[in-house]
């Protein structure tokens, strides 16, 4: 046995552990008793103690240090494997596990508190992951911020100096196309986007499109429901998403067709890659660019729903009577400030990411408390959006990321964005790719996508991904182009 095939077997545990534990957290989601939380919260943090001994045992870094790698393929696992070790050995295993409980614990008070718009009672639970993550960033180490260092691993490379240099600019541009967009008036008969959808009937048209269009099947799939939807996966042949279902029927379509933008990077990550560190996506923004991409780019297309509106009628008779695809298409691009970010359309989507950045910097930063927290959010809604949200479960609840600890998860959606018109247009450039975008047959984009951007897995550094991909680095201009041509068009701006 040689000493990369040693590291392989090592690595592959390492893998296994945590894909259970995903299916733990998974199931804690979807199926799990409500008194079943504080067991479960032992045997997760039992797991990432676990995995997180074995990854950074002297054993591993032995074998780190000794190995040879033959081939590019080789080179990759180990490259990323000694980046991972880095950062993990920065990290007691007693830590990792008193984390993982601490996240238990929030996670189950959140949802409390959100089912009762009840901040007061999660607060302590949300000062405890603000603590962790200050003692994360200052055990990982860092050059400017602490922020640096918790982006970090969602976003390789990224610094919060960039993030905020992005979304002003990004800011700066989109504000007057919103105000335009604002002093335009309606476009379209928005009342029908909440007309009778039976809840059997969203879940099932959303998934049927979602294996036509998109390429998500049984086979390697399936989806459930839970409080706040989301992708998981234990290898590329087993992927789970969920959805949820409400009188707002496109949140359970779009919301679908989302989560199978981010089951199908996991599915387009080569095998060669399976069990081992590199087999995931690039980056969190590069993930997010393909469940935007699913959702937005192609989902809210006036060429989506020309091709599947027949397919709506007979599943909605009832949303679709007296209206055409045309009609349809402006109703589900509407424009208009909102309180619930995942709700938000296309133009007003950022201005909740850069909210809540602006104010995990000052948590970080102890320039404000959480328990100011309520208040400071109604007001970066009301000078962003014009809203002031009546209650804290449409307002600072409403997000499940930190009470999972994922401080420095949010600008990912927003460079995810960014990312998914500069991937649509590159892909664009072969002739295949765009004749099948403008009739709504998306197998050679997919096939275009696996190439370019799913079987690298984190091969490439999203950077690295990006100029490969694109033939530059990220920007905002295609995509402040497209919003410009795309509203303008719609709201006959032009």
């Amino acid at each position: 046995m040689t000493t990369f095939d040693e590291l392989s077997r090592r690595l592959g545990q390492v893998s296994d552990l945590g894909a259970a534990a995903s299916l733990l957290s998974w199931e804690q989601e979807t199926f799990m008793p409500p008194e079943a939380a504080r067991v479960r919260g032992l045997q997760l943090a039992t797991l990432a103690g676990l995995s997180h001994e074995l990854f950074t045992a002297p054993e591993t870094g032995a074998l780190l240090d000794g190995v040879q790698p033959d081939g590019d393929t080789q080179a990759a696992v180990v490259r990323v494997a000694r980046r991972d070790y880095a950062k993990a050995t920065r990290l007691p295993t007693a830590f990792v596990e008193d984390r993982t409980r601490a996240q238990n614990e929030a996670h189950h008070a959140w949802v409390h508190a959100r089912e009762h718009s009840d901040f007061a009672s999660f607060a302590p639970y949300l000062e405890r992951m603000m603590d962790l993550a200050r003692r994360q960033a200052d055990l990982r180490g860092f050059e400017d911020h602490p922020y640096d260092a918790l982006i970090d691993d969602y976003e390789p490379g990224m610094r919060a100096a960039q993030v905020q240099s992005v979304f002003a600019d990004l800011r700066d541009r989109t504000l007057p196309l919103l105000e335009k967009i604002r002093a335009a008036g309606d476009a379209a008969d928005y009342g029908v986007l909440t007309r009778p959808f039976p809840a059997d009937a969203q879940k099932a048209f959303a998934w049927r499109v979602a294996g036509e269009a998109f390429g998500l099947t049984g086979d390697f799939a399936r989806q459930d429901e839970s409080a706040h939807p989301f992708q998981s996966n234990f290898s590329r042949s087993d992927i789970r998403i969920t959805t949820r279902v409400e009188e707002y029927w496109p949140a359970c379509l779009f919301g679908t067709w989302h989560e199978a933008g981010h089951a199908m990077y996991e599915r387009g990550v080569h095998e060669r890659w399976e069990r081992t560190p590199v087999s995931a996506g690039a980056s969190l923004g590069v993930h997010e660019s393909q469940s935007r991409m699913f959702e937005n780019l192609l989902g809210r297309s006036l060429p989506f729903w020309q091709r599947y509106f027949p397919q709506l009628q007979e599943a909605a008779p009832q949303v679709t009577a007296g209206l055409d695809a045309a009609a349809l298409y402006r109703a589900v691009n509407r424009v208009q400030p909102s309180l619930i970010r995942v709700e938000a359309d296309e133009v007003t989507y950022n201005f909740h990411v850069m909210l809540r950045f602006e104010l995990e910097l000052a948590l970080l930063e102890g320039s404000l408390s959480v328990r100011d927290l309520p208040e400071a959010w109604n007001a970066k809604m009301q000078a962003y959006l014009g809203l002031t949200p009546p209650d804290d479960a449409s307002g600072v609840l409403q997000d499940i990321h930190w009470s999972a600890g994922l401080i420095g998860y949010f600008p990912t959606y927003t460079l995810g964005n960014l990312l998914s018109v500069q991937l649509l247009e590159a892909a664009r450039q072969d002739a295949g790719v765009a004749a099948g975008i403008d009739r709504a047959e998306y197998g050679p984009l997919r096939a275009w996508l696996v190439e370019q951007v799913h079987q690298h897995g984190r091969s490439l550094s999203p950077a690295e991904l990006t100029v490969q991909a694109t033939g530059w680095p990220l920007s905002a201009d295609p995509y402040v182009a497209y919003l410009t041509r795309k509203y303008g068009e719609i709201y006959n701006l032009n």
